[in-house]
């Protein structure tokens, strides 16, 4: 058995737990964190567009400028997300897989849960109320498009409306 776990800022605890406890032993577990590729997107196109027009190298990043702040955003973004990693590898306190991925994040999370047989991942809308709203846009793709059960958590305690 497979699992995937997906790991984010904020929610992370309850998704480790809750593989902890309720995942059987022997499974394969893999951690997941996404880093989106939305900012550093922004900050790429921007050194492409009006930040780059002063740059005395060449006209272009592809050229070798290697100062876009984009790349350093990626760099960060994977930085954060292999720490995060680890400490949730250590509070699983299991065997387990860690992948850091980048691009669109709910769609990495689906790819990712390709050929797993569950996904286990935290509610990441509202946490003040039941309902629809509990659900963020990228878990709401998660769980719409998903090609495995899955297993969704509220972070904290469910609220009681």
């Amino acid at each position: 058995m497979t699992v995937v776990v997906w790991i984010t800022e904020g929610t992370w605890p309850a998704c480790v737990d809750a593989a902890r406890t309720r995942v059987p032993e022997g499974a394969e577990i893999v951690l997941l964190y996404v880093a989106g590729a939305e900012v550093p997107g922004a900050a790429h196109g921007a050194f492409a567009g009006l930040l780059g027009r002063g740059h005395p190298g060449p006209r272009h990043p592809a050229a070798g400028w290697g100062s876009d702040p984009g790349d350093r955003m990626e760099e960060l973004a994977s930085a954060t997300g292999e720490e995060l990693l680890r400490a949730a590898a250590e509070r699983l306190a299991r065997p387990c897989a860690v992948r850091v991925a980048h691009g669109r994040v709910e769609r990495e999370v689906v790819v990712a849960a390709e050929g797993a047989e569950l996904l286990l991942l935290a509610r990441d809308g509202s946490r003040t109320h039941r309902g629809p709203h509990s659900l963020g846009p990228a878990a709401r793709y998660i769980v719409d498009h998903a090609p495995c059960p899955v297993l969704l958590l509220w972070p904290d305690r469910a609220p009681e409306h």
